[in-house]
C-alpha cells in the first residue's frame, strides 16, 4: 500500500526547511560570513533554527511514515502531520525573531515532542498487540 499522507507533511516540511535554509543564506551573503558564526548572535539564531529543524524533522517523519504504513486512521495521520508542521513553524518562528518568543518555542517543541511520543507509543502499542 502506498503512502499518500505522510508525502504531503513531508513535502510541507522540506519546504519550511527550505524556507530557514534560505534565511541562512542570504545573511551569510549579507554579512560575508561564509564560514561559522563569527560571533554574529543574528546569524547563530538562524543556524539554530535551521539545525533544530534537522535533529527533530526526520525521525518525526520517519515516525509518521511508520504510522502510516501500519494502517492508522487518516484523521490520526493528518493529526500528527499537522502538529509536526505546526510544531516546527512555531518554534522556527519563536526562536527566529529578535526578541525570541518564548511561548512560541515551547508550544511548537510540546507539539513536535508530542506528535513524535504518540507516535512512538502508538507503533509499539500496535507492533505489542
Amino acid at each position: 500500500m502506498p503512502l499518500t499522507i505522510t508525502p504531503i507533511y513531508a513535502a510541507l516540511a522540506a519546504l519550511l526547511f527550505l524556507v530557514l535554509s534560505w534565511r541562512v543564506i542570504l545573511y551569510r551573503r549579507a554579512n560575508v560570513i561564509s564560514l561559522g558564526d563569527k560571533g554574529d548572535k543574528n546569524l547563530l539564531k538562524r543556524m539554530r533554527a535551521q539545525a533544530n529543524w534537522a535533529e527533530y524533522t526526520p525521525i518525526a517523519l520517519i515516525l509518521l511514515a511508520l504510522t502510516e504504513a501500519n494502517e492508522a486512521p487518516a484523521l490520526v495521520l493528518h493529526a500528527l502531520g499537522l502538529a509536526l508542521l505546526f510544531g516546527r513553524m512555531l518554534h522556527a518562528w519563536g526562536f527566529a525573531s529578535t526578541p525570541q518568543k518564548i511561548i512560541l518555542r515551547q508550544i511548537g517543541m510540546a507539539l513536535t515532542l508530542g506528535m513524535i511520543a504518540l507516535s512512538a507509543l502508538g507503533l509499539l502499542g500496535h507492533a505489542l498487540i
